[in-house]
């Protein structure tokens, strides 16, 4: 990978759109596609999150072995789909891959939410496949990826729920506790306190908790409403990055199916209001940098941006693909058609499974082409994983699925400038 490649990397998201919108009556941007359709590109043995791609119509993602050995980094040739080996990432206690992303020389970077919170770093090679190095460790929960104009990487800490997002600056950069290369810059406010009860009479948490169905199945009934059991929780407000072409920097909160927005001054200082809560740490957004939180949207997990300024979204747990137009507009692009059974877990036969979302985690615009990578998880509208193309009762655990028809606006290309 040479700088022209990654100087042109598109930035994006991608797929089915079979109850298609159009994008606005007021003529703020483009028509988004109508009775689109939409094909698995390709089939992973591992699950799978991220999703990037170079200017030579190859897309990049890494996989989740579930045994100790080496995590592989992928390259996906859109034309001819085949999965070719490029890197390997070290995999002592299981790798728990998410964000990948490129820089401006073409060097990649993968987050990895375990052994503490990893980035990874190394420069694609099919012939030697490398072994990334740690660009960064001590980023607990590390997901979304995305470098800013300076060539600083910025991070969100994932399902640890607390809402941090950190900028790195240097590489081998230590960010928590030692925050050598690496700043918190600000958090996302979190769904919930977390009190020491000894302090605070006897309370532990004040907030609320969000939970998918399954596994935190319940029946719904007045003591059922207040059960301790909180499996299914869903506490990740720091998810995807993705920023635009005037240095403002998108987060995607996938428990309030938001979008907060961060501004910064020309020092790169941020502008953004904070300390609004005294509950909250002072370094914690006030909530009128919500962009925009909508029902649409719960779920939302990778974003990415046009050269429009659309900010494309997978809604992960409605099996859905959503649009937000710079104009704060939600358009609801695709979700899964309801099936026989009456989910929207799998495919009728007349569909076909290869046709439908599962799952959809990272879009990736690479030019006009949409793109998601699919993790399966057994969560909402995807549940129960084992129906549909891929899950635990078979070999595929993920997959990769873009739109057939090519879209009006390409993708904003990455990095930033």
């Amino acid at each position: 990978m040479n700088t022209a490649t990654a100087a042109v990397l598109a930035a994006g998201i991608a797929f089915s759109v079979l109850s298609a919108a159009r994008a606005d009556d007021d003529h703020e941007g483009p028509q988004f596609p109508s009775h689109a359709s939409f094909t698995t590109k390709i089939i992973t043995p591992f699950s799978i999150e991220g999703l990037t791609g170079d200017a030579f119509g190859n897309l990049y993602t890494s996989g989740r072995p579930a045994a100790p050995a080496l995590c592989p980094v992928w390259k996906i040739s859109v034309q001819n789909p085949s999965l070719v080996v490029v890197g390997t990432i070290p995999n002592t206690t299981g790798c728990n891959l998410s964000g990948i992303t490129f820089d401006a020389l073409g060097n990649l970077y993968v987050a990895d939410a375990a052994l503490g919170g990893v980035v990874w770093k190394l420069t694609p090679n099919a012939d030697t496949p490398p072994v990334a190095t740690q660009f960064a460790t001590g980023v607990p929960g590390t997901n979304g990826l995305a470098f800013d104009r300076d060539g600083n990487l910025w991070t969100g800490d994932g399902t640890t729920g607390v809402g941090r997002v950190w900028k790195i600056s240097s590489p081998g950069a230590v960010c928590e506790p030692a925050f050598t290369g690496c700043a918190e810059v600000f958090r996302i406010q979190a769904m919930a306190n977390v009190l020491d009860p000894a302090t605070s009479g006897g309370v532990a948490n004040v907030g609320r908790d969000i939970r998918g169905l399954p596994p935190g199945t319940i029946a719904v009934t007045p003591i059922s409403r207040n059960a301790s059991n909180q499996l299914g929780s869903q506490p990740l407000v720091s998810n995807g990055l993705a920023f635009n072409e005037q240095g403002d920097l998108y987060i995607a909160d996938t428990a309030r199916g938001a979008i907060w927005k961060a501004e910064f001054h020309r020092s790169g200082a941020l502008k953004s209001r904070t300390g609004c809560d005294k509950t909250f740490s002072d370094n914690t957004l006030c909530l009128d940098n919500i962009f925009v939180s909508h029902a649409y949207r719960e779920g939302t997990d990778g974003i990415a941006l046009d050269r429009a300024g659309n900010i494309w979204n997978s809604a992960n747990e409605r099996n859905a693909i959503v649009v937000v137009t710079k104009n704060r507009r939600v358009v609801e692009v695709f979700r899964n058609p309801v099936n026989a059974a009456g989910l929207r877990n799998s495919a009728d036969p007349a569909v076909g499974n290869n046709h439908i979302l599962e799952l959809p985690t990272s879009p990736f615009l690479l030019g006009k082409l949409f793109c998601t990578a699919n993790s399966d998880g057994n969560r909402r509208d995807n549940a129960p994983n084992t129906a549909g193309e891929v899950g635990p009762a078979s070999p595929g655990k993920g997959k990769i699925s873009c739109m057939d028809q090519a879209l009006e606006i390409p993708g904003l290309p990455l990095p930033v400038r």
